[in-house]
C-alpha cells in the first residue's frame, strides 16, 4: 500500500473514533486496530498524536492544492484554495470539529503542531502563487493563518449542506483584509499595479 494511501485509511479511522470518544481518548494502538492495520505500521507512519495531525495538514494541503487557481483575482484564489482545504474537513467532519473543540486541552500537542499550521499556509499562498519570501511574505503567511481560523471557526458551527455559512464567513474575512494593516492587507499581495484585485467594501 502507499504511504499517502495508509495515512489516508489510519486518519480516517482516527477521525472515526475521535468523533466517538474525543481526542483525549484516542489511542494509537485502537487506530491501528480500528483500520486493521499492524501496530508496527502506525508506529512508522504515526509514531505519537502530534504527527498524526501533521500528517492530516499534509494531506489536506495537497488536496488543497491539486486543480487550485493559479490566475485570475488574487482574492479569488484565495478563496478557492481555502475551501478546498475546507472540503478535506468536511469529510471527516465529526471528528474534526470534536478534535477542535478539545486541543486546546492538550497544549504539547497544540504547540507541536503550530509551527506545521503555519507551513501549510505558506505552501497553501505558495500554490495559488501568492510570493511569501523575506519579510513581506512573512506578513502574508500570518494574515493567512488569521484568515484560516476565522474560516474554521464559522465552519464548526456550519450544519449546512453547501457551507454557505463558512462561504459567507470567509468572503467577510477577505473583504476585512483589504482594510486591514499589514498582516491581513498583504495577503492579497498588494502591490501599486494590481489595485483591481483588492476587495471593496
Amino acid at each position: 500500500m502507499h504511504a499517502d494511501d495508509l495515512d489516508t485509511k489510519l486518519i480516517t479511522s482516527a477521525f472515526t473514533l475521535i468523533a466517538e470518544r474525543g481526542w483525549g481518548g484516542l489511542s494509537l494502538a485502537e487506530v491501528a486496530r480500528h483500520a486493521d492495520e499492524p501496530l508496527a505500521r502506525m508506529r512508522s507512519r504515526m509514531p505519537d498524536k502530534a504527527t498524526l495531525l501533521i500528517r492530516f495538514g499534509t494531506l489536506a494541503d495537497r488536496a488543497a492544492m491539486t486543480g487550485a487557481l493559479t490566475d485570475g483575482p488574487v482574492r479569488d484564489r484565495i478563496f478557492d484554495i481555502v475551501m478546498r482545504r475546507i472540503d478535506v474537513l468536511q469529510a471527516h467532519r465529526p471528528g474534526v470539529v470534536s478534535l477542535l473543540r478539545e486541543l486546546p486541552q492538550d497544549p504539547l500537542t497544540a504547540l507541536l503542531v503550530a509551527p506545521f499550521s503555519l507551513r501549510s499556509m505558506a505552501w497553501l499562498l505558495d500554490a495559488v502563487r501568492v510570493d511569501t519570501s523575506g519579510l513581506r511574505g512573512a506578513l502574508r503567511v500570518q494574515g493567512m493563518q488569521i484568515l484560516w481560523v476565522a474560516t474554521i471557526r464559522a465552519w464548526t458551527r456550519d450544519e449546512s449542506e453547501d457551507l454557505s455559512p463558512t462561504m459567507a464567513a470567509l468572503d467577510q474575512a477577505l473583504n476585512r483584509a483589504g482594510q486591514a494593516e499589514n498582516t491581513l492587507a498583504d495577503i492579497l499581495g498588494r502591490t501599486a499595479s494590481d489595485d483591481s484585485d483588492l476587495p471593496q467594501m
